[in-house]
């Protein structure tokens, strides 16, 4: 299992971290879908080659086709949007709030799968790329469609624990060059 070999590359300092991957994915309460979607969207926003290379084989073996695209999908579209709208919140003139934005988001209203779940894999992303804009974008969505609370914390965990991860392997992988 993949997840086993990520885990047993996380070094020892970060032994809390290697407890967490498995917990967040290995005890995660959300349906398949939505756990595999966000692990895979959560992956690709990492940056982290060898996160990526051993997460996605079995994000795709639990993932129909569909699902799989669709992850892969709100990774790109976030990477684009929360540069773009943490720009725009930053800025200290609200008047870029105002512009029309005339980028293509399509894939935001018709992702392939169940709203819900791309809106999960978005506000994923957005936590790992700190676009508070977009995550309150998202958590509202999700909440309107009656996510709970506790649904919305286990994505933002999952995104949290992947990153650090990417993070913890990356800087590694540096520092034994």
């Amino acid at each position: 299992m993949a997840l086993d070999e990520l885990k047993a590359a996380v070094p020892d300092f970060a032994k809390d971290l290697k407890l967490n991957l498995g917990s967040v994915i290995g005890n995660s309460e959300l349906p398949q879908q939505q756990l595999w979607g966000t692990v895979l969207a959560c992956a690709i926003a990492s940056r982290s080659p060898k996160v990526l290379r051993e997460l996605e084989p079995e994000a795709k073996a639990n993932l129909s086709a569909e699902a799989y695209t669709a992850a892969k999908s709100a990774a790109a579209i976030m990477a684009m949007n929360n540069v773009f709208y943490r720009t725009r919140h930053l800025l200290s003139d609200p008047e870029y709030g105002t512009l029309r934005a005339g980028l293509r988001m399509n894939v935001i209203g018709k992702p392939g799968v169940e709203k819900v779940d791309f809106e999960l894999w978005s506000l994923a992303v957005s936590a790992i790329n700190g676009c508070g804009q977009c995550l309150d974008s998202h958590e509202q969505v999700l909440r309107k469609a009656g996510v709970d609370r506790e649904t919305i914390q286990e994505a933002v965990k999952i995104a949290s624990v992947i990153q650090a991860v990417g993070v913890t392997l990356e800087a590694e992988a540096v520092l034994a060059e």
